[in-house]
């Protein structure tokens, strides 16, 4: 029996990006997304590059309850042995916390640390079984500092960093490894869903196909943090250099330029549908 990759946010970007890299590595997948089209399209250019790969679809939204049982049960069923779990899907929610919308707040912090954990303490058992598995978690940079007008994706990521390094510590000698990615900006349709796609800072930008080579590897090497990228490292490495409360503001004051820049954007907005 073929051992499995599983990964969440399948459909684009660094999940993808994943997904071809573990079917080059022989295993097969079960893939899992909210998107069924993308999903299905995802599959089909995977099946055209690694005609040997196994592939199993979920399509569900791990923003609900005990979805994890439901993706557990389905691992039952198809009888897979999942070595990888990829807790890779995410989103964010950009603005004043006081004007987000709780719905979409309530959402991400489900998928980030409730699905996410309830999976990892699902899968787990399996793997420390046989004594082998690797559990990946996507964090972010954003883990590593406090984040206004993103307060409460920060905060989810900060978890995901804390909970992750923890694992690791207690798996050592189990054959079982726990990683935490923690990429910077990603050239994927992270920033446009969460509503900040012109940001400021564009000079440090990797591509998800680069992130996720760097993930894969990093897993394989047992490391308990990941994080990609010269500029990605000295960000984490910042709030150890500087107060907490500096960092907090520095961060802030970038936000606060990015929310601006998108407020005059959709101020601008009915003027060039006028125009057209």
């Amino acid at each position: 029996m073929k051992t499995t990759a599983l990964i969440t946010g399948a459909a684009g970007g660094i999940g993808f990006e994943f997904a071809k890299i573990a079917s080059q590595a022989n295993y097969s997948l079960l893939l899992i997304d909210v998107n069924e089209t993308l999903l299905a399209e995802k599959k089909a250019e995977i099946s055209i590059m690694f005609p040997q790969t196994d592939i199993h679809l979920m399509v569900c939204n791990l923003a609900e309850k005990d979805i994890a049982e439901k993706i557990h049960q389905r691992i039952i069923e198809e009888q897979l042995l999942i070595e990888i779990l990829f807790n890779n899907a995410g989103f964010g929610n950009f603005g004043h916390f006081l004007e987000t919308d709780w719905a979409k707040d309530e959402a991400m912090l489900n998928v980030h640390m409730v699905t996410t954990t309830h999976l990892t303490k699902l899968v787990l058992p399996g793997m420390t079984y046989r004594k082998r598995g690797y559990i990946l978690n996507n964090a972010s940079v954003a883990a590593f500092v406090p984040g206004p007008l993103m307060s409460t994706y920060h905060a989810s990521k900060a978890y995901l960093l804390s909970f992750t390094q923890a694992l690791a510590n207690e798996l050592k000698g189990t054959g079982v490894s726990a990683t935490v990615l923690c990429p910077g900006m990603t050239k994927t349709g992270f920033a446009k869903a969460n509503g900040n796609e012109d940001p400021n800072i564009k000079f440090n930008i990797a591509t998800a196909e680069e992130v996720a080579y760097f993930a894969f590897s990093s897993m394989i090497k047992g490391h308990p943090v990941a994080v990609p990228g010269v500029w990605n490292k000295l960000s984490a490495f910042l709030p150890r250099l500087l107060s907490r409360n500096r960092v907090t503001n520095m961060v802030g004051n970038i936000q606060r330029k990015n929310h601006a820049k998108r407020a005059d954007s959709m101020q601008l907005a009915p003027e060039l549908k006028l125009k057209a």
